[in-house]
């Protein structure tokens, strides 16, 4: 922002594009968009939790935050409350949350909230970014507002907590899991269409790759390439054999974020779209809409997305199913090879070229 002659700050530091009445569906990545499209068709499920949130610990963490934190104001931290008025007034949102700042050395973020979305950063984020890659971040958590991720996870996560409370009914553990698996999934997608939300305000891709890189490597940002940054993301998904295909599930499960250089990676890929192309020329679904939405055509984009992420992905596991699917005729041979990435044995029992006896070549 700059400052008036009056003294106030009314105007921002550079003209960006407003988009008026935009649905925050515009943004949403498919698989989190069939997710709130359903979940917005039930009539009244949210009310009865926003009724039952007293039983829940956002009125303790809205009295801690107010009590132990900073909250931003004209008074305070003014340069991030203008930024906070500028996401707001970009996605059109009516009502500014209230934004605290939070001593912690740890660089975070978040929006909770049942009955009104509150937005938290911590004092390691504030010092981490500059003025545009914190842009990108309020960008990101008002998305996350505008979205309704705040309530919808709210929610979610309190019958989470309930159903832990029944694991001692038998195969309970296994229900929880696959719940808190899916929730999971559900919040890594869910941070994606945030970041595009942090695009379509800050409109400055390379702050919102610096962001991303900051957040994986800190603040020595002279040391670091956006290029050589994204090339980690592509290494990461085609790299390895099926062995490292697992590892990376299993590393990726208890994650409520995705991978740093994965989300880059997306971004950039969702900034070159023509979806992103057609928002910043004003084409986008507007929120007097959303009532409309049908929840089918939602989950049919979403299956369309996994399914394309199959055909299109170079990890040697979505390899291994696109040969499955289309009917791999050795398919013995397919996934030893997937797996130990050796030589295949001949008939005669020894290794292709080398007359050998003994197995595939186990490089572990």
């Amino acid at each position: 922002m700059t400052e008036s002659p009056g003294g106030s700050a009314n105007v921002p530091s550079r003209d960006r594009r407003r988009f008026p009445g935009i649905s925050s569906r515009s943004y949403e990545h498919p698989a989190d968009r069939s997710a709130l499209v359903a979940l917005r068709k039930l009539s009244g499920f949210d009310t009865v939790f926003k009724t039952l949130s007293g039983l829940l610990p956002e009125r303790s963490l809205r009295l801690l935050f107010l009590s132990d934190s900073v909250r931003v104001s004209d008074q305070q931290f003014a340069h991030l409350n203008d930024m906070l008025r500028d996401a707001c007034y970009i996605l059109d949102l009516e009502k500014v949350p209230p934004m605290y700042v939070n001593q912690d050395p740890q660089p975070n973020a978040m929006c909770i909230g049942l009955d009104e979305p509150i937005i938290v950063v911590t004092t390691g984020l504030v010092e981490l970014l500059d003025e545009e890659e914190m842009r990108a971040v309020v960008g990101h958590e008002v998305g996350h507002a505008l979205s309704g991720h705040a309530v919808y996870r709210t929610i979610l996560l309190f019958l989470t907590n309930l159903a832990m409370k029944v694991a001692w009914i038998p195969l309970g553990n296994v229900a929880i899991m696959a719940i808190v698996t899916a929730l999971r999934e559900w919040f890594r997608k869910s941070e994606l269409s945030a970041d595009r939300a942090g695009l379509l305000v800050g409109q400055d891709l390379q702050a919102s790759m610096r962001g991303l890189m900051k957040l994986a490597g800190g603040n020595h940002l002279h040391e670091m390439n956006v290029d050589a940054f994204l090339k980690q993301a592509d290494e990461y998904e085609s790299g390895g054999d099926l062995r490292d295909s697992v590892l990376k599930i299993l590393n990726l499960l208890p994650r409520s974020h995705p991978f740093t250089t994965v989300r880059a990676a997306e971004l950039k890929k969702w900034a070159a779209s023509r979806d992103y192309q057609r928002i910043m020329d004003g084409h986008y679904p507007r929120r007097d809409e959303d009532k409309d939405t049908s929840v089918s055509d939602s989950f049919r984009d979403s299956a369309a997305h996994y399914a394309d992420s199959v055909r299109n992905s170079k990890d040697p596991l979505m390899g291994l199913v696109r040969d499955i699917a289309g009917g791999a005729g050795d398919l013995g041979g397919k996934l030893r090879d997937t797996v130990f990435r050796g030589p295949r044995p001949d008939s005669s029992g020894g290794a292709n070229g080398s007359g050998g006896a003994g197995g595939p070549d186990d490089r572990s």
